[in-house]
This record gives structure tokens, sequence and C-alpha cells, in this order.
């Protein structure tokens, strides 16, 4: 019998995603369908004064323009728009409500045509006349004074102020981390079916079905049964899709105006009038002993946000859950501009802050002239520092270990520019990585046949990850079946339900779903094989009963064993369903993390100061890895990320006009397949029996985490030039 939990596995839908047979959001068919167009707003800030569509409806094959004078009813309350993932704080953006302009890119308009050819064409004849504000700001650094105090995510300990001040050697630095924006596979697009009668299938590219549903039938004021949002393929999210995005609320809008099935699918461009990686601008203080042990931590992110919604993440308390130091302090400012809300992207709050933390961490190693392992080692800390807490686990020792070895930091000269390739200067770097080990409820439902085949359906999205592989391999485990007799269907707002996919908490809450299930199911053969007429498991407990191989069998006993199939046969039974929501118990007692250390090498060109890395060597403890195949590919993803903040990403602004310059990705750099070199993935075994029964941590955010600050050290070993503004480029080398 096999064993899949743990192994090399390749995906389920492999062959579906390389065939084309699987079907994205925008590639749903529907009789009549129409499509639409966005119009958007060119100011950054005002009031639509006049918007005429006169000779947009001139033109043959266009339905109607939709704008906010003219479209079905929306709900009013802000509370009908907030989704589940909402900022607490402020007044969600509405699609076509008024005539108020919030930022430049706003969908003011949508052209519904016959086809898309004829409503792109017909958009570009919409006039819009504005009132436009005079005041708008679109520039953190020019705001930065107006940063606002958010609420407090770690409590301070000791003095931090006096003992950073007072500390033998003492590091204080700004780092910049600039607005990225999302460029997935899978361009943002709906096709919302119309079933008649106000009935809708809506075809959504999101990270979270039933959020959606939930929404939908908020701002339309319909009945659950009246929508059914799926999305079986996802090209790509990373917590762009976490909130329900406007061509959701556009499309339906749409279908419900025209009764009318209706595509909308949003162009590259449009793109970048959804959310992104908000502006950081990061101050670290750092004091230590002249030995290299901590004595303040000083941590403040001042980060932008829009004018009508609070977004902010954990920026800055990552140090409290790394190194020990007996003073820290801790702050979170707001810079309220005339942008979009910005929204979660891989690691929101560590990839940016824990960038800051460890180049600070590899400054201070330079001026204490200590190794970057052995700083880190001095102030290693076994508890969490923010509450006082043990981890479940933490093997990071170990990935400091692992990864030095395999990356041979040993021969490293610490003297910058001291190692070369020829014209190349060559510089070495690492940092640390931190992410939470989160887990959600989330349910599964189990239909096993007679035949042998098991049916696994739950609600939870797949945006790439792996979902529906591990879900088939704790189910094939678990009911001791071969893989191939295992059908997942998932992201179905009709499926058992599941959170947003998103904090890598998905592997880990999905998987105890399909495992509840599957005990249930395990126990109620069970109890069918021992009533059987002369059953060899006659008199044996349920819980010593096991699935394997297509049988119900005594553990640790083979020759006692009933066919699945004859046990079904004398139930009467064609098939056994079973639903199970998890249950994981909340434990305040240990703090739940998973860890990584990264080493990069740089190759620098000393006369053109063109950066190449071309090494990468990431050790990872992340619990028990479900996968070891598909998890592999989520580092080294995590890893080319992270190479692209470090050195290609970053949305240009012109502050004149509040307009994105480069919404495309011929301009919008991110690292193609001749950036990246060689990547090595590290797993550190890590057994964890408290954070769940599997040991599971998650592997999403943490492959990233890290990255762009092991790659600026190395930047910096090999130039001497200390960069603390992303993405490094040429010119700031050369400068």
């Amino acid at each position: 019998m096999n064993a899949y939990v743990g192994t090399a596995t390749s995906r389920v839908d492999g062959r579906a995603k390389v065939t084309g047979a699987a079907k994205y959001a925008g590639e749903f068919a529907a009789d009549g369908l129409a499509h639409g167009f966005v119009v958007a707003a060119t100011i950054p800030r005002g009031r639509i004064a006049r918007l005429d569509t006169s000779e947009t409806l001139k033109v043959k094959g266009v339905l109607d323009v939709l704008t906010h004078a003219h479209r079905p009813p929306l709900a009013d309350k802000d509370e009908a728009w907030k989704d589940e993932v909402a900022p607490e704080e402020g007044s969600p953006f509405r699609p076509l409500y008024d005539d108020s302009i919030k930022f430049n890119g706003q969908p003011i308009a949508l052209v519904v045509a016959e086809d898309w050819e004829t409503a792109k064409f017909a958009a570009t004849l919409v006039r819009v006349d504005y009132q436009e504000e005079q005041s708008f700001a679109t520039d953190l650094e020019a705001e930065r004074s107006k940063g606002a105090e958010v609420k407090q995510l770690h409590k301070p300990r000791g003095d931090a102020a006096r003992a950073l001040a007072g500390a033998s050697v003492r590091h204080e630095a700004d780092y910049f981390v600039p607005t990225e924006h999302h460029n997935p596979m899978e361009l943002f697009a709906t096709t919302t079916v119309w079933d008649g009668n106000g009935r809708l299938t809506v075809y959504d590219k999101t990270q979270g079905v039933q959020n959606v549903h939930k929404f939908l039938c908020s701002v339309f004021g319909k009945k659950p049964d009246d929508i059914r949002v799926l999305s079986p393929y996802v090209g790509g999210a990373f917590g762009s899709g976490l909130r329900p995005q406007y061509q959701v609320v556009l499309a339906t809008l749409a279908a419900l105006a025209l009764e009318r099935s209706v595509r909308v699918g949003l162009t590259r461009q449009q793109m970048y009038g959804l959310g992104h990686r908000p502006a950081t601008i990061e101050r670290v203080g750092l004091g230590a002993k002249p030995d290299g042990t901590l004595d303040a931590v000083t941590h403040e992110a001042t980060a932008v946000t829009s004018r009508y919604e609070d977004f902010s993440r954990n920026d800055t308390g990552w140090a409290e859950q790394l190194y020990k130091s007996p003073n820290s302090r801790f702050s979170h400012k707001l810079v309220r501009l005339d942008v979009s809300t910005p929204c979660d992207m891989r690691a929101p709050g560590a990839a940016s802050g824990v960038c800051a933390l460890e180049c600070a961490m590899d400054e201070l190693a330079v001026a204490l002239k200590l190794d970057p392992i052995e700083l880190r080692l001095k102030s290693y800390s076994d508890r969490d520092q923010s509450e006082d807490l043990p981890y479940t686990s933490k093997q990071l020792r170990e990935c400091y270990a692992r990864g030095a070895e395999a990356f041979g930091w040993s021969r490293r000269n610490p003297a910058p520019r001291s190692m070369r390739d020829g014209k190349e200067l060559v510089g070495w770097g690492m940092a640390t990585g931190v992410w939470e080990a989160l887990q959600m409820p989330v349910a599964a439902r189990i239909v096993l046949t007679a035949n042998g085949h098991a049916e696994v359906s739950c609600a939870a999205s797949d945006i790439g990850t792996g979902t529906y592989t591990i879900v088939a391999q704790v189910a094939a485990d678990a009911l001791g079946l071969p893989i191939e007799n295992i059908s997942v269907r998932l992201a179905d707002s009709t499926l058992p339900q599941a959170p947003v996919e998103g904090g890598s908490w998905m592997a880990a809450s999905s998987a105890h779903a399909v495992l509840g299930a599957a005990e249930d199911i395990r126990q109620d053969l069970a109890r069918l094989a021992s009533t059987m007429p002369a059953s060899p498991l006659g008199g044996v407990d349920a819980a010593d009963v096991i699935l394997v191989d297509g049988t119900i069998s005594k553990n640790g006993d083979k020759g006692r064993a009933v066919s699945i199939a004859d046990a079904m046969r004398y139930g009467k039974l064609e098939r056994l369903e079973k639903q199970k929501l998890n249950q994981f118990a909340e434990d305040k007692s240990h703090a739940r993390n998973t860890h990584s250390a990264v080493f990069a090498e740089v190759k620098v060109d000393e006369q053109l100061g063109v950066i190449r890395v071309t090494r990468v060597v990431s050790a990872v403890a992340a619990g028990r890895i479900l996968n070891t195949k598909t998890g592999r590919s989520q580092i080294m993803g995590g890893v080319v990320w992270g190479i692209g903040m470090a050195l290609h990403e970053e949305t240009v602004m012109d502050h004149r006009f509040g307009r994105i310059m480069n919404p495309n990705i011929a301009e919008y750099h991110i690292p193609v397949n001749a950036d990246i070199h060689d990547i090595d993935v590290i797993f550190v075994e890590e057994r964890d029996d408290r954070i769940n029964r599997l040991g599971v941590k998650g592997l999403g955010e943490i492959g990233i985490v890290g990255v762009p600050a092991a790659i600026a050290n190395a930047v910096y070993h090999a130039t001497g030039k200390r960069i603390r503004r992303f993405p490094i480029t040429l010119d700031k080398l050369l400068d």
C-alpha cells in the first residue's frame, strides 16, 4: 500500500492544467454571453461633472453603458460591502456607486457589448468631465509626517528609547519598500451566467468562493440560493484574490441589468487599479552590548493606506519572535493617500518588516565585527518575547546550521569586496525568515462508494499551491485507497464551508477536515465489518481498525481483514457519506511559527553594476511537509518572488498626476528565467505533536520572508555599498 502523505506526489490536477482542460474564470462559456469593458478614471481625486455615453451607444453591438447614474440598485450601508477580510475601519470601495473619484484608475463606467473588441473600442468614446480636487497626495515620503498610529499589536517592554541611546553599539536606519503590484498569470475576470428569474452562477477569480458569495448576496440583496460562486482553478493570486475585486460586482451588475450572461475581464493595465503591497518606510533601531547580545529593539513602520479604508499588517513585531532583548518598542503608522486600498501580498507585513529587520541585523553584525549567524545566535530566543510563550516547535538553529553547511558559509571572507569571480564582485549574505502557523475552521465531505472510489469536496480554493493534491493525499492514506481512486471537488460556494485561502493556513486546516471525515467513515466501516457473519473482525474495537488496500483490517494483523466492498454490500450501502468540520482547540500556551534561514550569493559587474543572484539556499522548518514536491515548489516560488522584491519590483507613480507610470509587465519588472539560477531548498525535520495531529504548519508565505534581506546583505558584502531603498538597481550602486 502506498503512503502518500510526506512524499513527492505529483499534482493530481497537473494534467488538466498542462492540456488546457482546466478552465479559469474568464474561459467558461454561456449562451448569449455579452462582454464588458471598464472605463477608468484619469484623475486621483474629485468628482464626475459629466459623463457622456451618447457616442458609445451608437456603436453597433453595444448593449448598454452602466454608470453611477444608470445601473441596478446597490446596497447603501457600509456593512453590506464588507467582506470577511475587509479592514475593520473605513468604508469599502463601491464601483459605480456615486460620482466621487477616490483613485486614478477607478472604474467609472462599464461598456457592455456583444463581443469584447466592440466593448473595448466603444469604451474609448465615453467622454468624461471632472470637477477635480486641487489637493491630492500619492507620495508617502512627502506625507510621512502625517502618519497616524494604529492599534498596537505588540506591547512595549522595558525602556527601549533609553536602552537604545545608551547601547555600546547602536544602529538606526530607515529602509524603504516601494509599492508593489500583483501580476499573476491569470488576469482578474468574472463570467456571470444568467440562469433566469434573477438566479446567477458566477465564475470568479478568487481565493474564497464563499466570501464572494456572501458579499454578492449582501451587495445585491439576494437570497443565498440565488447565487452560486465557483472558482475551480486560479492562475495565481497570493493575496490579490482575498477580497472580491470590482470586476465581480460589475459583471453581476451587468447580468442583472441585461438579464443575460456577462463576462468582465480586466486588462493587465487595469490590474494596477486593484490592491497592492503598500509602500512602507521601516525605521529599525538596534542596540547591543560589545559581545553582540541585544539590549534594545525598536521598529516603526509608516505605511500607505487609502483615504477610505485603514489597511495594515504586522510589519514590526517579528523581532519579538526571533531575538531576545530586554527592551523593545514597536509602532505602526498609516498615511492616508489618494490611492486604492492596499491588499495582502505574499507574507503581508513580514516580507517588508523582516526585510528591514534582517538588513539592520546585518549592519549591526558589521559594526560589531561578528559573523551574521553568530550575532543571531547570541540573542536567539526560545520564547516569543511579546507574550513570553514557548514555541510548539522551533528548529531555527538547525536551519542556520544546515543552510550554512549546504551554502559553504564557512568559506566566506567577511571583508566587503574581498571575493571575486573574474570581473565580478562576489557577495554572500544571509537572513532569517519567520511566519505564523495558522489554522482555520474548514469542513470537508467524503462520499465513499462500494466500488472503492471516494469523492472529497470542500469550498476551499486552490490558487496553484497544491490544495487539490494534498487533499487527495490525506484522503488516500486515511481511506486506504490508491490516490487514483480519489477525486476532489473544490471552490464551489455550495460545498462544505471554508474561509479564504491565505495566510498559509489552508494545508493544515483542510487536511484535518478531510482526516476527520475519513475517521468517521472508518468507524462506520469497522462497525459494519465486525457484525458480518463469521467476521474476522468480530470483537475487534473500532479504534484498532485501519483502512488499507481497500480493506478494513485489524491494526498490525493483515490476516484479519474484510474488504470495504463486502462490508458495504452487507450493510446494503451503495455510498457512505460523512462531513466533518475540523476542530482546533485554542491553545494560548504556545507560540506557533515557521522559520527559515536564507543564504544568497550575488555576483556584481564591477563596472556596470549589474547584479546576478547566482545561488540561494533556503533551509525551512515548517513542521511536517505534506508533499515534498509541491512544498519545494512553494519555497522556490517564494525565493523567486523575493529576488523580484530585492532587485526588480517597483510601482512608479508620477505624483504630479497621481498616476502609475509603469502599469504593465514590460516596465514593471519581475524576474524572468534568465534571472534565476541555483535554488536549493532544505526541509529541516521538525516534529510538532502539539500544533495539530499531523504536525503541519504551512509553506505559502515563509518562502519569501528573509530573501530580499539576504540578497541586500550579499550586495553589501560584494560592493561595500549599503542600499536601504528597494529595489536595488544598478543606478543606486553606481551613484
